[in-house]
């Protein structure tokens, strides 16, 4: 278990759905929470409710000079946990390249961008934790979800080096790998999202696994298995099995 009393953790995206949840989660915890997004308001209404001390610092995590502004506005902390993404539901037939731009910008490079920005201190006083919330979508390409899957593979391949590169240090990395969540960018599909979990139900298991020494957790356990065990498929099956029908 984690001592979290005291502790500072900036939360990026953290205006609404698993961001807002997982503010509360570790405000309650007795955490000093910073939150960021775009939306000024949202983050006030956030603070306001919030239990425990917390401070609001609007970013939008696709322009750098912004990114490292807001963290120098944060201070020092103990964590950063990255949440911010965005979400079109997209067919390479009907490619959109403003749309595909965003997610990679805001998805992948905003948590470059993040990251990169809080590291050096981290480093310089070997201590820290950085959680990066990625997505079962990232282990193999998925038919409709370009711009997305290959920005939430993007994001996972990041975790996964700076724990390579971390693991004997004190610096605490973890990957976060969530399916279907109830939220405005979940609301935007036209299928069938199994397991499909409330931001509320999906923080707790947020939130468990930060509080746990493991690097990397996926959930829900039995929908995980399907993306991870995708990844030993030859492709001729993989793509028969997951492939547009």
């Amino acid at each position: 278990m984690r001592d979290w009393q005291g502790k500072r953790y900036w939360l990026v995206g953290a205006s609404e759905g698993l961001g807002r949840e997982v503010a509360f989660s570790l405000s309650r915890l007795g955490a000093e929470v910073v939150v960021s997004a775009r939306s000024e308001d949202r983050l006030k209404e956030l603070v306001e409710e919030l239990p425990g001390k917390a401070s609001y610092i609007p970013v939008d995590v696709a322009n750098l000079e912004a990114v490292e502004a807001a963290a120098k506005e944060a201070g020092e902390l103990d964590g950063v946990v990255y949440l911010a993404g965005v979400y079109w539901p997209m067919k390479s037939q009907k490619w959109d390249n403003e749309k595909v731009d965003m997610m990679g910008e805001v998805n992948f490079l905003g948590a470059s961008r993040v990251v990169g920005s809080v590291i050096h201190s981290m480093v310089e006083k070997n201590a820290g934790h950085i959680v990066l919330v990625g997505s079962l979508s990232g282990f193999r390409g998925l038919p409709g979800a370009i711009g997305y899957s290959s920005s939430k593979a993007g994001m996972m391949a990041l975790a996964e080096s700076m724990q390579a590169d971390l693991h004997k240090t004190d610096i605490d990395v973890q990957l976060i790998n969530p399916g279907f969540i109830k939220t405005r960018l979940t609301d935007k599909n036209d299928f069938h999202m199994p397991f499909i979990m409330s931001p509320e139900e999906a923080a707790k298991e947020v939130v468990e696994h930060m509080n746990s020494d493991g690097f990397k957790k996926s959930f829900p356990m039995l929908f995980s298995w399907v993306f991870r065990g995708s990844q030993f498929l030859p492709d001729w099956i993989y793509f028969r099995l997951f492939g547009a029908k």
